[in-house]
């Protein structure tokens, strides 16, 4: 107890943030983590990668905030029968920046930065700015575009990453304009985080970026906790709707952020409440 009394009071007189927060010494300063902890936690660092947005750094008196964003100790635990791509992404993988698991989808995955980092990932192993694929350009979007036109089982496209939405609005309109026009590619989703975690990210330009003539469009945000569904994230989801665009939400069931029913109550209310 006196120790939450600490960190409640650490966090009520902590500086305003500005700008993401990237290296343990930025989360010190703006008072998110105890100076002392520093060194045992540049292991995880070291390993894994750190992004605390403003809007996110704001709502760091809400534990289920800062357990998803905080980095800690327990993350180097390696459990016996864990594996590093839990989710089989290797193993369904023709060619790079593509995730070919059921037949009339692929995941797209553009790029392996987010705008936050989540200690839960499952991919986190991939993702981050030291990747050796921090954005799929070149060669190899054109091979991955190139994978997709030649498929025609492929009915959906779902752009993940790392976060799409981190891209400018010019490479993503460029991405989503040559998916316009593959004919039998019906369904284009875009799995993101950024209008909660970087609300001020979404600008009319980066909406309009999401224009792909001929095909149905959604936008499918990844929260965990109803705090993260602030005033500013409900007027970035709504720019979205606002341009046609459908919103649906995911959610992880996280111990010690929403495995409790009355929050997972909320966080599901809050997803589907008007803005």
């Amino acid at each position: 107890a006196p120790d939450n009394i600490a960190a409640r009071a650490r966090l009520r007189h902590r500086p305003p943030v500005t700008s993401t927060l990237r290296t343990l010494p930025a989360l010190a300063r703006a008072g998110l983590i105890e100076a002392e902890r520093l060194p045992a936690l540049e292991r995880v660092a070291a390993q894994y990668a750190v992004a605390v947005t403003p809007a996110m750094a704001e709502l760091m008196d809400e534990p289920g905030v800062a357990r998803q964003f905080l980095p800690d100790l327990a993350e180097l635990e390696v459990q016996p029968g864990e594996d590093a791509d839990p989710v089989g992404d290797l193993t369904h993988m023709p060619g790079e920046g593509i995730v070919h698991r059921y037949p009339d989808r692929v995941l797209l995955k553009v790029t392996h930065t987010c705008a936050v980092y989540c200690r839960f990932c499952f991919r986190r192993e991939m993702v981050g700015p030291t990747s050796e694929v921090p954005a799929l350009s070149g060669q190899a979007l054109d091979a991955a575009l190139a994978y997709i036109a030649g498929r025609p089982e492929v009915w959906e496209v779902i752009l993940t990453g790392g976060d799409p939405l981190v891209l400018s609005p010019r490479r993503l309109s460029a991405i989503m304009g040559r998916l316009a026009k593959i004919e039998h590619v019906k369904v284009l989703r875009i799995h993101t985080r950024v209008p909660a975690v970087d609300p001020a990210a979404v600008t009319d330009e980066l909406v309009a970026a999401l224009n792909a003539p001929g095909k149905a469009v959604y936008v499918a945000l990844h929260a965990n906790h109803a705090s993260e569904l602030t005033p500013a994230a409900r007027a970035a989801c709504a720019k979205f709707v606002d341009a046609g665009i459908p919103m649906v939400g995911q959610t992880v069931r996280l111990k010690g952020v929403n495995d409790d029913p009355a929050v997972l109550e909320a966080l599901l209310r809050a997803m589907v409440e008007s803005r």
